[in-house]
């Protein structure tokens, strides 16, 4: 990473965190996990949330996939 990382995204567990990772990972972008869960070992300190990091370079276009993908999913639930 080319300087201190970015929270993106705060989500309330590893797997959650693990699938928007790879969102980003499989767009090209550097992402990665901050949690205080013990390297996943204690989930149940999750409870306090897990970050989503990009690097600074990253930041924009990860919050622009983010913001489609939500905007998507958001569409979907009114559809259906």
């Amino acid at each position: 990473m080319s300087g201190a990382p970015v929270e993106v995204a705060f989500v309330d567990s590893r797997s959650e965190a693990d699938l928007i990772v790879g969102l980003l990972r499989s767009n090209g972008l550097r992402a990665g996990i901050s949690a205080d869960d013990a390297g996943g070992t204690n989930p149940e300190l999750q409870l306090q949330g897990v970050r989503v990091l990009v690097d600074p370079a990253d930041e924009a276009d990860a919050r622009q996939l983010l913001a489609e993908v939500q905007a998507e999913a958001e569409a979907d639930d009114t559809s259906g």
